[in-house]
């Protein structure tokens, strides 16, 4: 059952193709670059994108603008402890704001960090401080067609295996991320979270949990792990976070909102080192880089986000164009994550090396085709790492209807059918730092 109406609206088009194919060129074919005005149906990230409710509106224009004792924050802070369970928040202007302030706090050089699955701007973050991000999926994470319920979750005989070989004393820090985006959304068993807190807790390491989609992850939960079968979204989601030290959290994804994030912990030391860092990166304690309507509309965001009609709503989109890609043909990765699909681009442009970087290929190919933006996680975003070659078509909340699912769809098909003909990239340009190269490298087709 659909579980909105829409109230405003924004009128979208089409770029001829001509046009798409000489703005990719001008992008260094590279979507990051491409204006939003050049993109039909923009799947690049649901991380700030997705629509906001009435209530949140509302809270916009309630917001207040205080610098110092808001009382937007005193609602963030009171949303925070009743969804999340922990009492002391340091705001920040997003997700990647909350992870400098919270690792720089942590994290000294020559450290070691396990995570499941270090994302992007995290990895980036961890070796901005001088340690080194290792990850530790499952087997299966790795395995697009893999039929496993919970694929993201955290390897405790990997790590044991690095703590064997450079000592407990080397890892101050195990990092859960929850649902798992950099091994295709997903999601983490609650078992396994008491899990790896207990190995957390035998190593003297902290243990965070970056629940940017933490009630997406519940709602898995609830459906896929016996113990919590007649369980509510809510209570798993405080119960699975309650296993933490300490949370990162970006408020653009299961905050509902368009900026903000936010570090939290019921560690008091933690908290002041935190807050202290906050200021001088981020902003006074009580809006952390944010006005405060922003910090209202993530309040009620956050409550929002553990309701079953809004999570419902959310993992049944993304399960469905999971399933019209699958019966049309397409190769995707399975079961199907909770933000997004991945498409599988090493399969679907097998004649491509990892070195052409045949997920990034695919997502030129995508754009191309019919104006659709999405994300490449292989080869190009992870370099020297071993993943599969994925191509992430992220779903803003409460945003797209059906038609565009179709639009991605048929678009998908065309360049499947196309798909031998389609050319490798190789680098004209990247930035000095690996991690993040793929914002902004410039490529070209690689010449036959």
């Amino acid at each position: 059952m659909v579980a909105y109406k829409s109230k405003v609206v924004e009128r979208i088009h089409l770029p001829s193709r001509a046009r798409r194919e000489r703005a990719l060129e001008e992008a260094g074919y590279n979507v990051f670059n491409l204006a939003s005005e050049e993109v039909f149906i923009d799947l690049l990230t649901d991380s700030g994108t997705g629509a906001m409710s009435d209530a949140q509106w509302a809270a916009l224009v309630r917001g207040d603008e205080s610098y110092a004792g808001s009382r937007s924050f005193d609602e963030l802070e009171a949303a925070v402890e009743a969804v999340m369970g922990f009492s002391n928040v340091v705001p920040t202007h997003q997700g990647r704001g909350a992870e400098n302030v919270l690792y720089g706090s942590l994290l000294s050089d020559g450290d070691v960090v396990l995570n499941n699955t270090h994302f992007d701007t995290t990895r980036a973050h961890v070796a901005n401080q001088g340690a080194e991000p290792v990850d530790c999926p499952v087997e299966s994470a790795h395995d697009p067609t893999a039929d496993e319920p919970f694929k993201g979750n955290f390897s405790l005989e990997s790590a044991w295996a690095v703590v064997d070989d450079v000592g407990a004393e080397r890892v101050p820090v195990v990092i859960q991320t929850v649902t798992n985006n950099s091994a295709a959304g997903q999601p983490v068993s609650v078992e396994n979270t008491r899990d790896v807190a207990a190995f957390a807790d035998e190593i003297d390491a902290t243990f965070v949990i970056d629940a940017c989609r933490f009630a997406e992850n519940a709602a898995f939960v609830a459906r896929r792990e016996a113990e919590f079968a007649d369980t509510e979204i809510d209570h798993i989601a405080r119960e699975q976070l309650g296993y933490a030290d300490a949370l990162v959290m970006s408020g653009k994804k299961d905050g509902l909102v368009n900026a903000g994030g936010f570090v939290a912990t019921d560690d008091d030391a933690l908290f002041e080192q935190c807050k202290q860092r906050a200021i001088l990166y981020e902003g006074f304690p009580t809006y952390g880089g944010m006005a405060g309507r922003d910090v209202a509309a993530m309040a009620a965001g956050l409550r929002e986000a553990v309701e079953e009609a809004y999570v419902t709503d959310r993992i049944e989109q993304v399960r469905r164009l999971a399933t019209m890609l699958e019966d049309a043909g397409v190769p995707i990765y399975t079961p199907a994550g909770g933000h997004a699909v991945y498409l599988d681009a090493g399969t679907a442009l097998s004649h491509l090396p990892p070195e052409a970087f045949p997920g990034q290929a695919m997502v030129c190919a995508l754009y191309q085709e019919g104006g659709v933006r999405g994300v490449e996680l292989g080869s190009f975003a992870f370099p020297d790492t071993d993943r599969p070659e994925l191509v992430r078509l992220a779903i803003p909340r409460r945003t797209y209807h059906t038609e565009h699912v179709e639009h991605v769809v048929e678009t998908a098909v065309a360049v499947l059918e196309e798909s031998e003909s389609i050319p490798g990239l190789e680098l004209v340009s990247e930035p000095e730092m690996p991690e993040i190269r793929h914002f902004t490298a410039e490529l070209e087709p690689l010449s036959s």
